[in-house]
């Protein structure tokens, strides 16, 4: 696998701040798969840790004695607190570097999954959601990094595969949280243990070989690809004034503050987002939101259409997610067949995903809806993962951690927008949710359509917005 150290002019500092060394290639491509596999684990842990006690969560708060209407209430300060601060820590993330924010962000949500096995009251339990939501973007600055390292062509892989290693501590997590919340006291147990995840994950980081990773970079940025071979990385899809000379940048670095950096690159992103991103934003938003819209009231639906019991349809979604998982290791093969055309690919699984949802809510049949979840966990990994990469392609690696950032935070719009819609939609039909979640994906498919930008179709993506 050929990887590369990509430039950020947003930043001279992550991984281009760590002392230059000079390796052979064999030598480095080794250094560098040994690190992958190091971020592969962290992926691994966080969700593993937080899928522990995020199931317990409601639970837990409705034992404190509050109404349902506090629960939600509660519950929905996580999202809220996701949304305002996604961007911001994605960027801080580009100005401050990699292994700083990263650092920082499990320390802090470590902190609040302690106070979480403290809570004994509903303020205690309100106040440890706020570290947790406010700097629980691990995953972002873990996804930024992985951009940062390895070429445009490689980087759906290499998105693909870390999807994959964290989507297994996903399914494993729930089992080992709810062996634990049999016990007394279990719920607390499971939040210090996930506390004790995140510390394991912040001396993972802080051990990761950085020094051996890094390499020299130069303004334009280079890529390793088994010879000391420099090309240009700078995305082709970089608005023009959405960032300044690296020169600049670093006569700037001097006399600004870090926050004062962060706030400007914010007001450059306002502009990039808006003018050329706002088309693969909305795309992102329509999706996710179709997609939460069939999982909404899955166990509800099944359980009134097929009398399905709720244990049956917890093997049907935990069946589900473990496809989701190795459906990232598909992602490369994939991405092949198309000629790493991540757009056409993107478009394509919108189009399966919403034939999908059409399928489940119009069936009659159980099979049939297996059928439709066995297919529909495919469509939806590689439709995340092909969006990440569009992102990035069309912004740029400069600010890759804001552009991540930001696509979180839509990702948080969608998760107070279909709940609301779902509840609407299930007044009509069961099936209302599902049925809503394919006119969205329709829309956008057609989006997608009418927006589609050229491709070369050289073996290397070249996405340009006119």
């Amino acid at each position: 696998m050929a990887l590369g150290v990509r430039g950020r002019g947003a930043s001279g500092q992550g991984l281009a701040s760590e002392t230059p060394v000079t390796a052979t290639a064999p030598s480095s491509a080794v250094s560098s798969r040994r690190f992958l596999l190091w971020l592969y684990l962290v992926g691994f842990l966080d969700l593993f840790g937080v899928s522990m006690v995020v199931p317990l969560l409601n639970l837990h708060v409705r034992s404190l004695g509050v109404s349902p209407v506090v629960a939600g209430i509660v519950g929905s300060s996580y999202g809220i607190l996701q949304l305002f601060s996604s961007t911001f820590v994605g960027c801080w993330s580009d100005v401050v570097g990699r292994r700083s924010s990263l650092l920082v962000c499990i320390l802090l949500s470590a902190l609040g999954y302690l106070l979480l096995g403290v809570s004994t009251n509903v303020f205690l339990f309100t106040l440890a959601r706020v570290p947790v939501g406010v700097f629980k973007h691990t995953l972002s600055i873990s996804r930024a990094l992985l951009s940062d390292l390895v070429t445009e062509k490689e980087r759906p892989l290499v998105l693909g595969q870390f999807n994959t290693a964290s989507g297994v501590g996903f399914i494993l997590g729930p089992v080992v949280g709810g062996y634990l919340t049999e016990l007394d006291g279990g719920f607390y147990v499971t939040a210090f243990i996930c506390c004790s995840v995140f510390l394991l994950n912040a001396g993972l980081v802080w051990l990761l070989p950085w020094r051996e990773t890094s390499l020299h970079i130069p303004d334009k940025g280079w890529s390793l690809d088994g010879k000391h071979t420099t090309v240009p990385t700078k995305s082709e899809g970089t608005l023009q004034g959405a960032a300044t000379t690296s020169a600049a940048r670093r006569s700037e670095r001097k006399v600004q503050a870090p926050w004062v950096e962060v706030m400007s690159a914010l007001k450059d992103m306002k502009n990039l987002i808006f003018s050329a991103l706002w088309d693969v934003f909305l795309m992102r938003l329509l999706m996710g939101v179709a997609v939460m819209l069939y999982y909404s009231n899955f166990v509800l639906a099944l359980e009134e259409r097929f009398e399905v019991r709720p244990k049956t349809t917890g093997y049907l979604i935990s069946y589900t997610s473990a496809l989701g998982t190795l459906a990232g290791f598909a992602v490369g093969p994939i991405l092949r067949l198309y000629k790493h055309n991540s757009y056409m690919v993107l478009l394509h699984s919108s189009v399966l995903t919403c034939l999908l949802l059409v399928v489940y809510s119009t069936t009659g049949s159980m099979a049939m809806v297996v059928f439709s979840s066995t297919l529909l966990s495919f469509s939806t990994t590689i439709g995340r993962t092909c969006i990440t990469d569009l992102q990035l392609s069309v912004g740029g690696a400069q600010t890759s951690g804001t552009i991540i950032g930001v696509g979180q935070s839509v990702t948080a719009v969608g998760r107070i927008l279909a709940p609301l819609l779902s509840g609407v939609a299930q007044e009509i039909s069961p099936c209302g949710p599902p049925s809503l979640g394919a006119a969205l994906a329709l829309v956008a498919i057609l989006i997608m359509t009418l927006n589609r930008p050229p491709f070369s179709g050289d073996g290397s993506k070249s996405l340009k917005r006119e």
